[in-house]
């Protein structure tokens, strides 16, 4: 457990698993503390041998607030349109940087790097701008900065965006709301409700989720950017996301040559704990082939 500072941004990172294994880097979405990677999930891929790295994004957690500004709906407005794009505090390539940044307090070269949703769409950032670190890349439940890929309907969008409460049960019931808008066929509100509480517990301060979405707002469409990998690539997306609809894991897949796609029934805009073994499974086997490939072109990860 430890920080590691790239500029004015402190960021909290920690690890679990084998210090000799290959290395995963795991990026949580938006708003969302490490601990969304839920201890389960890490524990299954620490069991395949896989040294696990998890971190706070800037402006989530146990990492540093960015500013105090408070973005408004209208702020919004203009950056989603394309009017104002310059309102945002920082972009998607700024946290890929914070993400390499991690990679280097870990002493880690080139990491297998695991994104979902907001996550996901900073790995293939960092994939884009920095391959010589990015050994295998997993976009979850993602998109690729189309404007057309993946968008939600104007009913989620109205749920996701509400003001959020000051009150602490008051919050956490709407929180618990939104899950379950997004959330699949599977959503557990009691394991839920437990997450949310943690997350409160480690944080009450959920300022900074209006500037990480001012950030997803104001990035470039990442398409062209995909195009050029040559990163062995898995996509996995639920074919009932309601938040970022399946067309945008379809859309990613497409962008990128030689990718896999996995799209995953019963699954919404979360990590349900019934999915852990298809899910971890899929990312082991996606990390094994790429090591293979890499070892038969003589190169180590880690």
């Amino acid at each position: 457990m430890a920080h590691v500072t790239r500029g004015d941004v402190s960021l909290y990172w920690e690890e679990a698993g084998p210090d000799n294994g290959p290395a995963v880097l795991l990026i949580m979405g938006l708003g969302a503390q490490l601990i969304a990677w839920r201890p389960g999930f890490v524990e299954r891929l620490t069991d395949q041998g896989y040294r696990v790295i998890r971190f706070d994004n800037r402006d989530a957690g146990w990492s540093s607030s960015t500013s105090d500004r408070v973005l408004q709906i209208p702020d919004m407005v203009k950056l989603a349109t394309g009017i104002d794009r310059g309102s945002a505090d920082y972009l998607l390539s700024d946290m890929a940087l914070d993400a390499a940044a991690v990679l280097d307090a870990a002493n880690v070269e080139r990491a297998h790097v695991v994104g979902a949703s907001m996550g996901g769409m900073i790995a293939q950032q960092l994939a884009i701008d920095l391959p010589e670190r990015v050994a295998s890349l997993t976009s979850i439940m993602s998109r690729p900065g189309s404007r057309l890929a993946g968008l939600p309907t104007v009913q989620v969008v109205r749920t996701v965006m509400k003001p959020t409460p000051n009150d602490r049960a008051a919050m956490l019931e709407q929180e618990l709301t939104r899950h379950e808008t997004i959330g699949g066929p599977l959503f557990d509100r009691a394991a839920t409700e437990v997450f949310l509480n943690e997350a409160y517990e480690r944080t009450p301060e959920r300022g900074g989720t209006p500037r990480q979405l001012a950030a997803i707002l104001a990035s470039p469409d990442r398409t062209p950017g995909l195009r050029l990998l040559q990163t062995p690539t898995l996509v996995i997306h639920g074919r009932q996301d309601r938040l970022v609809r399946p067309s945008g894991g379809r859309a990613t897949a497409a962008a990128v040559p030689g990718s896999s796609l996995l799209m995953v029934d019963r699954m919404g805009h979360d990590l349900p704990q019934p999915l852990w073994p298809l899910l971890t499974d899929a990312i082991g086997g996606h990390i094994r082939r790429a090591e293979h490939q890499r070892i038969d072109g003589g190169v180590a990860v880690g």
